[in-house]
Formats: structure tokens, sequence, C-alpha cells
């Protein structure tokens, strides 16, 4: 069989069991076994068993679990709900006001949740009542959300950049550091374009809003249940950007000082520390058990050959770099339509990787590249996992959320090309690191 049979076989295998309903991990093992078992004389059992072993028994894995852990406990906390009284004394005079709410108020919860999806529910709880109650557009309010939420993709300590890390064998730390300077570039970006919007439409947002007149002292006063939850956030990324501790050992210490910060605002219970361990632990499996199906089936491609024949067929092409990212940034939000983030992600590695390395692209530049093309593809229909969450708390129709989110995809694009671009914005806090 010629080694382009072998690749639409074993696509049609993924594609009838991902359409079926099976969990991507039993599908990504079954595609494996299949392309080893048809293609290969190699045993399939013993591949396996040492790959799965190998792939759940990383110490660098070891920080998937903790950072989850410590996002769920501040989760039950009252952190929102100090985010909207700590922010919108400080917002009120710049324009758009509280919509910005949603930006800073996102970026910070992703610091500390890892997780789209996470950050989407937690922030809208909070700021999509409070914000309609006070007049602002509904069609910004939606999309500063939907957007916005995407930052829990990217920075640091982002979940999938773990994931990426893991099966591709780059450094964790580096990767988290790398995802900085993006991931404030976005919020940025989407700062710049709701204050552009907010004055060329100035008759949409609300005025006689009283908090910019507060005196100073009443100003930090409200913001005094952020700081803990910013200092948290500060030694957790400093401590691995100055090299003290690793990723584990930070996310180790992120969950002693959480469940601390919880205890103090008085929202640590049995019930919420269990609940949060549980959840935790649920998801930490889901995703471990996804990461082990990515890595037999890495293994059981570098078997078949097919990796190395496709990078051998696009060197062939004379692909630039520059179209090589334009055709894999397509590729990724097709493929963002209908899995989500992390499966893209551990799908993806085997055969994508050794076409990116003879193309000569930096592994570690590609990972901040292919998170914020999975951003987009978060806020895409017809399966972006924001919009849903938003459509569950708002009841609207799903293709209006989206719609909504629009400008915020374009935004991502833009970050996209400013990357490609000016790579240095990602390489330089990691170059400066001790490797």
């Amino acid at each position: 069989m010629s080694e382009l049979s072998m690749i639409v076989l074993l696509l049609l295998v993924l594609f009838a069991l991902l359409g079926s309903g099976i969990w991507v991990a039993f599908s990504l093992l079954a595609v494996g076994m299949t392309g080893m078992a048809i293609f290969t004389e190699a045993p399939v059992g013993e591949v396996l068993a040492t790959t799965v072993w190998g792939a759940s028994n990383s110490w660098a894995l070891a920080a998937l679990p903790l950072f989850i852990w410590m996002g769920e406990i501040l989760f039950r906390s009252r952190l929102s709900e100090d985010m909207f009284s700590g922010l919108s004394p400080w917002l009120s005079k710049l324009p758009g006001r509280l919509l910005h709410v949603n930006i800073l108020g996102c970026g910070i919860f992703a610091a500390v949740s890892g997780s789209s999806a996470a950050t989407a529910a937690t922030i809208g709880k909070m700021s999509i009542p409070e914000l309609s109650r006070r007049g602002y557009p509904e069609k910004m309010i939606i999309g500063t959300l939907a957007g916005s939420a995407t930052l829990g993709l990217l920075i640091p300590p982002s979940i999938i950049l773990i994931v990426y890390g893991v099966a591709t064998e780059q450094s964790i730390a580096r990767l988290f550091i790398a995802g900085l300077l993006p991931g404030l570039m976005l919020v940025a970006l989407f700062i710049g374009y709701v204050a552009t919007w907010s004055l060329l439409n100035r008759q949409a947002i609300p005025v006689g809003e009283c908090e910019a007149d507060l005196p100073l002292a009443e100003k930090f006063r409200r913001s005094k249940g952020l700081i803990p939850v910013v200092l948290l956030i500060g030694g957790v990324i400093g401590s691995i950007y100055s090299g003290i501790a690793s990723p584990t050992d930070a996310a180790a210490v992120g969950v002693v000082l959480a469940l601390v910060l919880s205890w103090h605002s008085g929202t640590l219970s049995k019930q919420t520390f269990f609940d949060g361990l549980l959840g935790a632990t649920r998801t930490s499996c889901m995703i471990a058990f996804i990461l082990a199906g990515a890595a037999f089936l890495t293994v059981a491609m570098g078997f078949t050959g097919i990796p190395k024949m496709l990078a051998s067929w696009i060197g062939t092409m004379g692909l630039s770099p520059y179209a090589l990212l334009g055709a894999l940034t397509i590729f990724f939000i097709v493929l963002g339509c209908f899995l989500d983030g992390i499966s893209v992600v551990v799908l993806t590695t085997s055969v994508i990787m050794p076409m990116v390395e003879q193309a000569g692209i930096d592994p570690l530049w590609f990972g901040i590249f292919v998170v914020i093309v999975v951003e987009m593809s978060q806020i895409t229909p017809p399966v972006g996992f924001n919009l849903f969450v938003i459509q569950g708390q708002t009841g609207m129709n799903i293709l209006r959320v989206a719609v909504a989110a629009l400008p915020f995809f374009l935004l991502l694009l833009l970050a996209l090309g400013i990357i490609v671009v000016v790579p240095e914005i990602v390489t330089i806090l990691p170059d400066m690191m001790g490797r």
C-alpha cells in the first residue's frame, strides 16, 4: 500500500472514531494500533505498554494537576467579585469604561486558571449581569468576554503550554515565559480596540458613573482584595523566570498560597476543598489520558514512516517558512472548529513537528504560534468552546455570540502576524533566562 493510501486510511479511521463520540484518548490509541498492526511488524502490545507508561511517568507532567487545582481553588473563592470591585474605580475615565473589566479581569484570572473555558465562565458570571444592568451594549459585553477569555490559553501558567511542552519535549518554564509578552500584547490590543470603538460610539457607553471621582485612598481600599492574587501570580511567574523554582515547584507553592487566600477570604470549607480537588483530578486525568494516547500515536506514526515522508514531501515543495505557517494556520483553525485546543495540539504534534523543524522554525516560538491559533479556534463556530460557555450563560444564539467575537478573532490574527514579523516578542524573555 502506498504512503498516501496509509494516510487516507488512518485519517478515515480517526474521523470515524471521533465522529462516533468515542473519547479522544481512545481514538488516538485505536488509530496508532491500526497503523502499527496493518503497516508494520512491530509488537503492538509491548510498544503500547512502554509508551503509555513513559508518557504518564513524566515529572514535567506533575505541574499540570497542581496548576489546575490552584485554578479550581481560586475559582471557588471571591476572586471574581473582588476583581470587579477592585478594577472598576480605576477604569471609569478610560474610553469604554467598565468594558475593560472583562479584558483585565480575564487577564488576571487567566494567570491563575490556565483554562479558556473556566475564564469565560468565571468572569462572565460576574460581568454579564453587572454590565448589562449598567446599560453597556450587549455586543461589546459578549465580544470582550469571548475574546479576552482566550487569554487563559496563553498567559502563564497555561495548561495547553504544559501539554505542548510535554508532547514536544520543550522546556515548560521557557514556554511559560515565552507566552508572557504575547499575552500582554493581546491585552493591549483588546484595550486599544475597545477604547477606539468607544470613542467612535460615545452614545453607546453609559455616562454618570461616579467611581472615577473617588478619592485615591478609597480606590486602593476597594482594590485590596486583588493584591494577594496579583502577588500570587507575580510570585509563581517570577520564581520560574528567576530560576528559583521549576514549574512543578512553583505550582505546588501556588496551591498552598491559593488555599491560604481562600481560607483568608472565608470561602474555604470542607465542601469547596473536595469539590476543587475532584474537579482538578477529573480534568488532569482527562488531559493525561489524551497525552498518553498522543504519545503512542506519535511512536506508531514513527514506525509507519508517515511523519518523515510528509516532512520530505513538504521539503520538495519548496515552501518558505511563511507559506508553511500560513497553511498551518488555516489547518489549525479548521481543526479547532471541531476539537478542543488540547486535542488539537496532541493530535497534530507527531506529524507537524518534523515539518516545522525541516523548515528551520524554532519549536519554542512555534508553541506560542500554535496557542494563538488555537485561541482563535476557541471563538470560531461551530465548536468554539468559549462560544458555548457564553451561550449557556446568556441564552443567545451561538451565531450572535460568534459575530460579537469576530473583531477579537481579527485581533488575534493581527497578533499572529506581529509575532511572525517580530519573533523576538516571543523569544526575548526565554533567551534572557538561564537555560
